[in-house]
C-alpha cells in the first residue's frame, strides 16, 4: 500500500518561528511513517523555503534544498530545485504546523487553496478570523456568546485612558501566544502599552480584565461531528498568563502550571465544553482548535480567544487535553489527516 506523501510545513516567519520548530519536531515523534511519507518543507525567518531532513533544532544548517509551493493545481506540490532544474513532488496533503502571522491567519492557507491541495486545519475565512480577536469577538457574540467589552486602537489613533476602567489587557490584535500583550493597572501605563501591542501589529486591543479562572478547550472535527478533549486550568502563583516567554518552556512556567483535567465542576466542564463547540462553529472551524475561556466565580464562561493552529511541542496545551480524553498525538494526526481528506475522522 502506497504511503500517503504529506507535506509538514515548519519554521515561518512570525515571532513563534521557535515554537514552530519544537511543534514539528513533536509531530515527526508521532508520526506513523508506514503509513505517511514526509517531506519537511523549512520556512526561515526571512521567509525562504527549504525541503530538508527534518525538523531539527538546526534543520537550516544540514542537507536542504530549496522548494516551493507551486500554485498550480496541474502540479499540486512541491517544485525543487536541484542541479539548476526544477523537479516536481506531487503531495496528497499538507499538515502547517505554523504558529502566528502568515501561517495561522489565512495565509497559509489562502496559498494551498490556490495550489489545490488539501490540508489540515482551518480554511482561509476562519483562520483570519480568528487571529483578529476583535472579529473573532463579534462573531462570538452574534452567537450569544459573551466575550469581554474591548475597544480597538488603530495605528493612527490615540487612546483616552481617562475613560477606561481598569485594569485593562493591551494586546496585538492579531498576533499569537502573548507577545506584545500588558496588563494596564493605571492610566499613565496605558500608551507605553499600545506602543509595546504596536510592535507586532498595527492594530491593537484594549480590553477589560475578566475576573476568573482561565480555561482551555482543544476542539477535533467538522461540523456537528466535534471531539471535545479534557479541559484545562491554568494555575497562577502571580501576574498573568505569558505563554511561550520562558527562556526554556521545557521545565515549566515561571508563574503557571496547568491542570488537566481542570479542577472544576462537572457542570462546569460540560458548559465549557458545550460553549467551545458553539464558539467553534460559529467562527467556521475545522480540523482542530484550542478555545480559550474565562470561568467566572458565578458558572458563567467569558470567550478569551481561539487558537487555529495550537502548539504541538511537548508541553503544549492541545496536546495534553486531547491525551487526557485518551486521543494520543498519533492519533489525533490520523484523525486530522482523515478529516482533511473526507471531512469525517474515521
Amino acid at each position: 500500500m502506497d504511503r500517503l506523501k504529506l507535506g509538514i510545513v515548519f519554521g515561518g516567519c512570525s515571532e513563534e518561528h521557535p515554537i514552530s520548530i519544537k511543534s514539528a519536531q513533536e509531530v515527526a515523534k508521532n508520526l506513523d511513517t508506514e503509513k505517511y511519507e514526509p517531506f519537511y518543507i523549512g520556512i526561515t525567518k526571512s521567509g525562504a523555503w527549504k525541503l530538508c531532513d527534518g525538523p531539527a533544532a538546526n534543520w537550516e544548517n544540514g542537507a536542504c534544498r530549496p522548494v516551493v509551493l507551486s500554485p498550480d493545481r496541474g502540479v499540486r506540490g512541491l517544485l525543487v530545485l536541484e542541479r539548476g532544474r526544477y523537479e516536481t513532488i506531487g503531495l496528497d496533503l499538507v499538515l502547517p504546523v505554523l504558529h502566528g502571522k502568515l501561517g495561522e491567519d489565512g495565509a497559509m492557507q489562502g496559498l494551498l487553496e490556490l495550489a489545490g491541495i488539501p490540508y489540515v486545519g482551518c480554511d482561509v475565512q476562519s483562520s483570519a478570523l480568528c487571529m483578529d480577536k476583535s472579529l473573532t469577538y463579534l462573531v462570538a457574540r452574534s452567537a450569544g456568546i459573551a466575550t469581554p467589552n474591548f475597544w480597538t486602537v488603530t495605528p493612527d489613533e490615540k487612546v483616552e485612558p481617562e475613560r477606561l476602567t481598569y485594569p485593562v489587557f493591551v494586546k496585538p490584535a492579531r498576533s499569537g501566544s502573548s507577545f506584545g500583550v500588558s496588563k494596564v493597572s493605571r492610566e499613565e501605563e496605558l500608551s507605553s502599552a499600545v506602543e509595546t501591542a504596536r510592535q507586532y501589529d498595527s492594530k491593537v486591543l484594549v480590553e477589560e480584565a475578566v475576573v476568573g479562572s482561565e480555561i482551555g478547550c482543544a476542539i477535533l472535527g467538522n461540523d456537528l461531528d466535534l471531539v471535545a478533549g479534557e479541559v484545562d486550568r491554568v494555575a497562577l502563583s502571580h501576574g498573568f498568563f505569558r505563554i511561550h516567554q520562558e527562556d526554556e518552556p521545557e521545565s515549566g512556567s515561571e508563574n503557571s502550571t496547568f491542570i488537566v483535567p481542570a479542577d472544576i465542576p462537572a457542570q462546569s466542564r460540560t458548559l465549557v465544553q458545550e460553549t467551545a463547540k458553539t464558539v467553534y462553529r460559529a467562527l467556521g472551524c475545522r480540523g482542530l482548535s484550542r478555545v480559550d475561556l474565562f470561568l467566572k466565580e458565578d458558572g458563567t464562561v467569558v470567550l478569551n480567544e481561539v487558537n487555529t493552529l495550537p502548539g504541538m511541542t511537548s508541553y503544549s496545551r492541545y496536546p495534553r487535553m486531547m491525551a487526557a480524553a485518551g486521543l494520543p498525538l498519533a492519533e489525533v494526526i490520523d484523525r486530522l489527516v482523515s478529516l482533511a481528506l473526507t471531512g469525517k475522522a474515521q
